[in-house]
């Protein structure tokens, strides 16, 4: 029984992180418009600003003050960024965790089908948070100011 119990458990897992690599597929879709936002228009305007900041005429603190206000609005999107994408995680880990709960507690009173019930939770959970994952791209879209490219069609 140890080993089918074993087998089953990688079995689990492998489902598991088959699901996760889903989410990661679902967050790269939904969030590429984001990156590209922060990667391209923020960091080129970045760099378009600290490169105005180099003047002859400027003391070295006023280009060190020049170059830190241009960093401002790219570094508050990426924090703003990165705190959205640590809370969906973190959401995330604690349904899982809901779900691994049940199962230890299935397992302990050697209910049937404990493994079953935990990746159907598990598979649950994660759908759950893959639906969630447009209403978090149009949340920071609109955060950060971005128009769809169909808007202006």
């Amino acid at each position: 029984m140890d080993h089918f119990a074993a087998a089953e458990e990688q079995l689990a897992s492998q489902r598991l992180r088959q699901k996760l690599e889903e989410v990661n597929a679902a967050a790269q879709t939904n969030l590429a418009p984001v990156q590209d936002h922060v990667n391209y228009t923020l960091q080129k305007a970045y760099f378009k600003c600290a490169y105005e900041c180099f003047d002859r005429s400027r003391r070295q603190d006023e280009i060190t003050n020049c170059v830190e206000n241009c960093s401002i609005p790219l570094s508050n999107v990426q924090q703003t960024f990165e705190n959205e994408m640590a809370q969906f995680q973190e959401k995330l880990n604690r349904s899982l965790m809901v779900c691994q709960d049940k199962y230890e507690g299935a397992k302990l009173q050697k209910k049937s089908g404990a493994m079953n019930d935990m990746i159907s939770c598990a598979d649950q959970a994660i759908q759950d948070n893959i639906k969630m994952l447009p209403l978090l791209a149009n949340k920071l879209k609109t955060s950060f100011g971005i128009r769809d490219d169909n808007s202006s069609l």
